[in-house]
C-alpha cells in the first residue's frame, strides 16, 4: 500500500464586509493568535451548524 496524502479542495471567494466587523474580527484574531481565514471558517461553520430550521 502506497503512502497517500489527501489534498483538501478550496475555493476562493470575495466578500464585502463592514469595516467595523473586520476590525472586530482582527481584534479576535490578534487575541487568539489565529489567521483571519481560520476565524472566518470557524464563524461560518458555527453559524451553519446552528442555523434554525424554518417551518
Amino acid at each position: 500500500m502506497a503512502f497517500k496524502i489527501d489534498k483538501a479542495e478550496f475555493v476562493n471567494r470575495t466578500f464585502r464586509m463592514p469595516k467595523k466587523l473586520v476590525d472586530m474580527m482582527e481584534y479576535v484574531c490578534n487575541q487568539k493568535n489565529i489567521s483571519m481565514n481560520k476565524l472566518v471558517l470557524l464563524c461560518i461553520e458555527y453559524a451553519l451548524n446552528d442555523l434554525e430550521e424554518e417551518d
